[in-house]
């Protein structure tokens, strides 16, 4: 029988390689084919008395991604359309297939044979799973080789075998922690946990894992041998005892009952280890069955898998325009953000010049690098040679003449006009034609910068979040004349340091920064209203925001709201800012010098180190308080949320961003809004538009017109419509490429 996937070599030994490789596709993933095929192969290495055990490796450079997401949500869709017709055939299906790769895996590990997983990279959710079916693992000792469960980061989990063979491995504790965070392990670490056999040279791997089934490993897993015994303790022991109550609590701590499927871990894990281990991997799939149907399974699994996929592919980038490869980058401003942006460039591979006003600033610019890659290297993340190897790339400068050739500059200069204007003039002063420029700014149109440039189809926006090197987003913002060439060079520039582009058109604000700054505004209307800060605090987080906004606030600087609001009202008017929040922000930088992190003192107090940040006593004196008891706390978590989601329907309403996937990763990926939602468009549509005008009604009438729903949301509420069916990303795709 022939593969399409799989190639099948049987040598002198009786040992067969199966080596991995589908045809047309970077990496490795299972799919229903994959599953097929890989049925066969088991069964032929089982029956055939030849062959006395299997090797199975990856003929890509990665192992494999795990299964085909896009695969679960066809399975859902399929369920969605079968649910309607008859729910508890619907569920019976979903339950079965929900099986189908646990069943595989299992028939495996039960087929009489040896069979040895030789890891050559990248080995994750599925693939891992299978790996740990098998009888040895082998990974190979490269920096380019991971392992990892990480399922829970997209709202589902291990279903094929994973919660119950990595805790009948390795203890109870490390096995919670592995699978609740989908932690990534090195081939060192998953050999000293206990999930590995051995580490080989990456030209021996093979040869290692032949070697395990030549010295007689035996193809029966641990927990199928007679009087097998769990690692550490039984759950009905002292030891379980002390672990199992506290953590339930630290999951309660850490999610707040947000995300289904990290409970449904440890419930896999408790109930499974009780029973036998075919049983175990039934409750499992009964698990997985449940959090396939919920919709931050739903939510997640499109957001964080696919429409982060495409976006990092490039989704949005113009056809037709060939790719930019990158020979030198220009940085202007070595301040904070652009040291950082030279760093990421040149962590990418790319030689970059960072320019100053003077050669002592330049090369402070650069000592900024210095210090995050001594970091990297302190915590074993990087090579000494790694170090060495960036450092050479940056070239800092006082001198513009050193931006020739450059084929991108990014402008990170102090955000002013004037400062920004003299920048872009004496940069095209020295640039060819063709060079792309595009500013880092947070506040300024880009239509207005780019007036100050001679070539404006060729300036563009792109906006950094800071800290540069750990925010995964770039704002890609468009001018009036920006050119697709433009485009195409700054989604290639964010594709080649491996960040995740959105494109948004030119506004006040941009996306980010008008939904973080009505989260932020809703914080100080709290305050105003006497809600005590801790509630405000603990209410942001219980809703699934990841810092609260008076902490917000405090790391990007209260003066820099100040600023802001002061700005705004120059140019909108008076009362474009509420005069009470105005009358907050003053008191705080002001009366009380409080700017934030900064001068070690804003909504927080920041002590002195180890001591940890608490509110600052003075909040409670600056507005009459409520008592806990007068205050709704599920409101709250309402009020951050929706102010946020209603600002994105609004940008998505005048057009500012246009594609729902940029509006919901972009909401996750630049200030967290509750992942568990799958971001601010989908937190609408999982609602439903009727529900969540209805919701914004009520709100309206208590908190005011910031929450007034938009015309656009009122309409879909009307006509029973989801964002992703009004700004359908294909069907517009479609027609593009059709035109």
């Amino acid at each position: 029988m022939s593969y399409t996937n799989f190639t099948l070599d049987i040598d002198a030994d009786g040992i067969a390689l199966v080596t991995w490789n589908m045809p047309d596709r970077s990496m490795n993933v299972f799919t229903e084919e994959v599953m097929r095929e890989l049925n066969a192969i088991v069964d032929k290495v089982a029956s055939d008395a030849v062959i006395k055990g299997a090797v199975i490796t990856s003929g890509k450079d990665t192992f494999s991604g795990g299964a085909d997401i896009t695969m679960l949500q066809k399975m859902l869709a399929s369920f969605a359309a079968d649910k309607a017709k008859d729910p508890e055939k619907a569920t019976k299906a979903l339950f079965d297939k929900a099986g189908a790769m646990n069943g595989l895996f299992r028939k495996l590990e039960t087929s009489g044979k040896p069979w040895v997983s030789a890891i050559n990279g990248t080995c994750m959710g599925g693939a891992f799973e299978l790996s740990l079916a098998c009888h040895g693992r082998v990974a190979a000792d490269s920096d380019q080789v991971r392992m990892a469960l990480p399922e829970v980061k997209i709202g589902i989990f291990p279903g094929a075998g994973g919660t119950q063979r990595v805790p009948r491995l390795i203890d109870q504790q490390q096995a919670l922690q592995m699978l609740t965070s989908g932690q990534t392990l090195s081939p060192q670490k998953a050999k000293s946990m206990g999930l590995i056999h051995e580490i080989a040279e990456a030209d021996k791997l093979v040869e290692t894992a032949k070697g395990m089934i030549k010295n007689g490993l035996k193809p029966v897993a641990p927990w199928d041998e007679k009087g097998f015994k769990l690692p550490g303790a039984p759950i009905y022991s002292v030891a379980g005892a002390n672990l199992w109550p506290p953590a339930i609590a630290i999951l309660r701590r850490e999610t707040y009952g947000n995300y289904p499927a990290a409970a449904a871990i440890l419930k896999c894990v408790y109930e499974g280890l009780l029973v036998p281990f075919d049983t175990a991997l039934r409750i499992e799939q009964r698990y997985f069955t449940e959090i396939m149907q919920t919709r931050e399974a739903a939510a997640m699994i499109r957001s964080l898998f696919v429409s982060l996929q495409e976006l990092n592919k490039g989704a949005r980038r113009p056809a037709g325009v060939p790719e930019t490869t990158f020979k030198k980058i220009g940085v202007l401003g070595a301040g904070f953000m652009g040291a950082g942006i030279a760093y990421v460039t040149a962590k990418a591979g790319i030689p970059v010049v960072l320019l100053d006003r003077d050669m002592e600033s330049a090369a402070k610019g650069k000592a900024h690098s210095e210090t995050l890659i001594s970091d990297q290297v302190k915590k074993g993340r990087a090579k000494p040679q790694d170090k060495d190897r960036l450092l050479s790339l940056i070239t800092p400068t006082a001198d513009y003449a050193d931006l020739a050739g450059c084929d991108l500059v990014v402008e990170a200069v102090f955000e002013d006009s004037a400062v920004k204007k003299d920048a872009t003039e004496q940069a095209e002063a020295v640039l060819k034609p063709s060079t792309i420029f595009a500013s880092n700014t947070s506040t300024i149109p880009i239509t207005s910068l780019a007036r100050n440039s001679a070539r404006p189809k060729n300036f563009i926006g792109i906006h950094f979040f800071s800290p540069v090197d750990k925010m995964m987003l770039v704002e890609i913002i468009l001018g009036k004349k920006t050119g697709d060439k433009a485009l195409a060079t700054a989604i290639d520039f964010v594709r080649a340091i491996k960040k995740t582009p959105i494109v948004v058109n030119d506004t006040r604000g941009f996306y980010v920064n008008r939904c973080v700054l009505r989260y932020m505004s809703e914080a100080y209307k709290m305050l105003i209203e006497g809600v005590p800060a801790p509630m405000i605090e603990n209410a942001a987080k219980a809703a699934g925001m990841p810092v609260g906004p008076l902490a917000l606030t405090d790391e990007t600087a209260i003066d820099l709201a100040q600023k802001i609001m002061k700005q705004t009202m120059r140019d909108l008017g008076d009362k474009a800012v509420d005069p009470k929040q105005m009358a907050l922000i003053n008191t705080m930088v002001d009366t009380h010098g409080r700017l934030g992190r900064k001068n070690g003192k804003g909504f927080y107090d920041y002590p002195a180190k180890p001591a940890k940040k608490k509110l600052w006593p003075g909040l409670r004196d600056l507005y009459p308080q409520l008592s806990p008891e007068q205050v709704d706390y599920e409101e709250l978590k309402q009020r951050l949320l929706v102010t946020i989601a209603l600002e994105a329907v609004r940008v998505m309403e005048e057009g500012i961003v246009t594609d729902p996937r940029e509006a919901d990763v972009g909401s996750i990926l630049a200030f967290g809004f509750a992942p568990y939602t799958g971001g601010a468009l989908s937190y609408i549509d999982g609602i439903g538009a009727k529900k969540f005008v209805k919701l914004a009604k009520r709100l309206q009438k208590k908190y005011g017109a910031e929450f007034k729903a938009p015309k656009l949301l009122l309409d879909m509420a009307e006509k029973g419509e989801t964002f992703y069916e009004r700004f359908d990303p294909y069907t517009r795709n479609e027609a593009k490429e059709a035109a």
